[in-house]
């Protein structure tokens, strides 16, 4: 698919560095890094990116996602949500500017539309058409979708029999291997699944440690800067692993070495208080998760935020966290219901139950008093 922006060029030589050692590697997709095993992320040439005029997302923030080929680009129609200023909302909690970034308008209703069309969009460029992969379901209903649109690709998809009903797109699709796994965790399914992508000798889409993943997940972010009026001070939103706050953090940093925004947001990362070891974590100052923040068998209405066993992402997002001068939330299943409810009835939208713990967050944090009035706040609303 040759793309619309004719002022898109091809990048030079993307440079993929491994935040520990600082080790470099060519364009193309390796999660972790060889010699020390960390997280290996995406550079990009800031002294040159610029924002193109272009109605498609992917190609309006080219100069910031790590594909090379303008042609390689694999849009999904993901993008362009509404951001809404909840005056109503913000004036129950005493705060004048508090905007929600409705992310149930992308194609299969969920922010994660964003994600797999960079992952796509990178794999077809690299040539990967067949791969491995697990979810708890909108991860895998957005790339079932987008492999739909595009029938190049074939996913092998691993999943717990408890987030099987949450699969919209999976079922029917010639391009989907779908393998329900009785009586896993996510956590389990996830280290299964990366057993059987190494046994069949294809790439496993690695979950969080994949670039294409957290730099697809920050354009929610991008786009906010673009319709919100003020300086965003502080961004909410809904997490099992965090790689969506992770990658905007890394996105809210890039766009103020472009000079597109001066202040850096706090981020607030929300869990359901059934199933928040990063919380737990965070509230004894522990940078790694322990033993006993571990949940066995993760349960609740937020079903795609259960994820039990952060162990391998949760440093990373606790050093965000740290540097952003943000914090981790838990709210409990009555404050989501309540919180959903109260956000139908004052400001006419809906929202599933994940999106709704950015609420119920923010009005605890607001009753505390830890947001002043003037301050923006903006609540990603995932699905």
């Amino acid at each position: 698919m040759g793309s619309r922006c004719m002022a898109l060029v091809p990048k030079d030589e993307l440079v993929h560095q491994c935040r520990r050692c600082r080790r470099r590697y060519p364009h193309g997709f390796t999660p972790r890094c060889n010699a020390c095993g960390d997280l290996v992320e995406v550079q990009y040439d800031l002294g040159a990116a610029r924002l193109h005029d272009s109605p498609v997302v992917m190609e309006r923030y080219f100069d910031l996602l790590p594909i090379r080929e303008p042609d390689s680009l694999l849009p999904l129609g993901e993008g362009n949500t509404p951001c809404v200023h909840a005056a109503v909302l913000g004036a129950v909690l005493g705060l004048e500017r508090v905007y929600l970034k409705v992310e149930s308008h992308n194609p299969t209703g969920t922010t994660k539309d964003r994600m797999a069309a960079v992952v796509l969009s990178l794999f077809n460029e690299l040539g990967i058409a067949e791969f491995v992969s697990s979810s708890t379901g909108n991860t895998a209903n957005s790339l079932a979708y987008g492999i739909r649109r595009y029938p190049r690709f074939k996913m092998h998809l691993f999943v717990g029999a408890a987030f099987q009903d949450g699969l919209r797109f999976a079922h029917d699709n010639p391009g989907i291997v779908l393998n329900v796994l009785e009586g896993m965790s996510y956590a389990e399914v996830s280290n299964y699944a990366q057993g059987e992508a190494k046994r069949r000798r294809l790439p496993f889409e690695a979950g969080f440690f994949n670039p294409a993943r957290r730099e697809g997940l920050k354009l929610a972010y991008f786009e906010a800067v673009e319709q919100v009026p003020d300086e965003i001070r502080w961004y909410f939103q809904a997490v099992s692993s965090a790689m969506g706050a992770y990658g905007t953090w890394k996105g809210a940093k890039e766009l103020q070495a472009l000079g597109k925004v001066h202040a850096l947001p706090r981020m607030v990362c929300v869990q359901q208080e059934s199933c928040c070891p990063m919380v737990k974590a965070f509230e004894e100052a522990s940078p790694a998760i322990k033993r006993h923040h571990i949940v066995p068998d993760p349960s609740g209405i937020a079903k795609s935020i259960l994820l039990g066993d952060p162990s391998e992402c949760y440093p990373y997002v606790y050093g965000m966290v740290r540097e952003s001068g943000g914090t981790f939330a838990r709210v409990s299943e009555s404050e989501i219901r309540e919180a959903r409810a109260r956000l139908v009835q004052i400001e006419g939208i809906d929202c599933g139950n994940n999106a709704a713990t950015t609420v119920a967050a923010l009005v605890r944090l607001a009753d505390r008093g830890a947001i002043r009035t003037e301050e923006t706040v903006l609540l990603n609303l995932t699905d």
